[in-house]
């Protein structure tokens, strides 16, 4: 039994997106982005009151990197990981894991942008910060991508899931047109089924209610 705990838009998503992607059997319990997260039912699986938690096999990982090498060494006919002994190992998880690089930026903007509900609680300096931090992300997104289709040259992978969806987050505060490599890596990857199945339902809640935030200017 594989069942994901998942809130829409959120990190949990990059394991939802690879689930699919898997195509196996899994069940969704989606948690609302809320004190809910901070309940001892939730804390009991992850303890530190976050997404995602994944129940597998009678235990349950949390951290969405352990989980994708977890189901990606779990199901390795997929595909979507990199064996110990493949050349493209390292370059696997070094991109694997670069996805939480990029989403911790996201975090600080989500948080100034959305989650601080007053102008006064927010800072502008921070704001302009972290979103030029997130386009240095992208300009090693879009130089790794250059003539590449995908981020390993063996094909597409776990890799490209969870710097995807780091970036699908960022794209909320950051544009991508500057970075023409990485934006056509990024339409390819997001047409497939498995993101598109990936995505909030019609009338589901939503972390982000617009497609993009502007920045703020410091003055």
């Amino acid at each position: 039994m594989i069942r994901l705990h998942h809130v829409p838009q959120s990190r949990s998503m990059r394991a939802l997106w690879l689930l699919h992607e898997l195509a196996v059997e899994f069940e969704v319990v989606e948690w609302p982005f809320d004190k809910t997260l901070r309940s001892p039912e939730y804390l009991a699986l992850n303890p530190a009151g976050r997404v995602p938690a994944l129940e597998l096999d009678g235990r349950t990982i949390w951290e969405s990197g352990a989980i994708t090498e977890v189901l990606c060494e779990r199901f390795p006919a997929t595909g979507m990981g990199r064996a110990p002994d493949d050349p493209e190992r390292i370059d696997w998880l070094i991109w694997v894991h670069f996805a939480e690089t990029l989403s911790q930026h996201i975090a600080t903007l989500t948080q100034q942008h959305i989650v601080l509900r007053e102008d006064h609680m927010r800072s502008p300096v921070l704001m302009n910060i972290e979103a030029r931090r997130a386009e240095k992300c992208f300009a090693a997104i879009d130089a790794r991508l250059a003539g590449r289709d995908y981020l390993l040259d063996g094909g597409f992978s776990a890799a490209d899931v969870s710097v995807g969806q780091a970036v699908y987050m960022a794209r909320h505060f950051v544009r991508t047109e500057e970075f023409p490599a990485l934006q056509a890596w990024y339409d390819r990857i997001t047409a497939r089924p498995g993101f598109i199945a990936s995505l909030p339902i019609e009338d589901a809640d939503r972390l982000y209610t617009r497609d993009y935030y502007e920045p703020w200017e410091v003055t």
